[in-house]
């Protein structure tokens, strides 16, 4: 009877380990088994002052002094409409470099290339190429506004007034638009964009920050 209880109870806790690791796992799982399964485009461009300040180890063309970069291409990233972003869909050989040396024109690393293919691209139901050239163009039909193209000292910007100024430059509603930020500094600014790149209104899933204003260190 003893062996039969020992045993029982080794199975028992088997079976909790297994189930507990399985709802780990999937906690940790890609949010769309189907790649192309998205309902838009979320475009992320980076303050690149604000990035290099927090990473001095950082040696990308974003972060080398006298580059002068302000907003830089960070990804395009496939968005549900109401559940968390989509990642990793699926496995992905690396990227061809014939695509990595031409998107170095557009983003600061071959790793940051990489990244987004693995971790975005593969949820768009796109081969490499086809993807790459639709962040390439969503990015050259974004405007930057004026006043911040080069920013000669650091400044505190409302996040409304910031969302309203892309959305001015792009002839576009303020709410294609979302600022991303981090203890009171501006991360990413993020554009809503249907499937053919067109601006839209984003939806819930798309984070708005709480913190305002939000501070823009200067360009370099």
């Amino acid at each position: 009877m003893r062996c039969l209880h020992v045993c029982a109870f080794s199975l028992a806790a088997s079976l909790c380990a297994t189930v507990t690791f399985a709802a780990s796992h999937k906690h940790h799982q890609p949010s769309a088994s189907q790649p192309g399964d998205f309902d838009y485009y979320l475009l992320s461009v980076s303050w690149a002052p604000n990035y290099c300040a927090d990473h001095p180890s950082n040696h990308s063309s974003e972060c080398r002094a006298g580059a002068g970069k302000g907003f830089v291409l960070h990804g395009l990233w496939p968005q549900s409409e109401t559940g968390p972003y989509l990642q990793n869909c699926t496995d992905a050989s690396p990227v061809a470099s014939d695509i990595v040396n031409h998107m170095l024109n557009y983003m600061p690393s071959a790793s940051l290339v990489q990244h987004e293919w693995q971790t975005h691209g593969t949820c768009s139901g796109l081969s490499a190429q086809d993807y790459f050239d639709k962040v390439e163009q969503a990015f050259r039909n974004l405007q930057i506004p004026q006043a911040y193209q080069q920013l000669p000292q650091q400044q505190k910007v409302g996040v409304q007034a910031l969302e309203q100024a892309f959305a001015s430059a792009n002839s576009a509603t303020a709410g294609a638009f979302r600022v991303s930020c981090h203890d009171g500094e501006l991360v990413n600014l993020e554009a809503c964009l249907s499937k053919d790149l067109q601006y839209q209104s984003c939806t819930s899933s798309v984070q708005q920050c709480k913190s305002n204003p939000v501070l823009m260190l200067p360009t370099k």
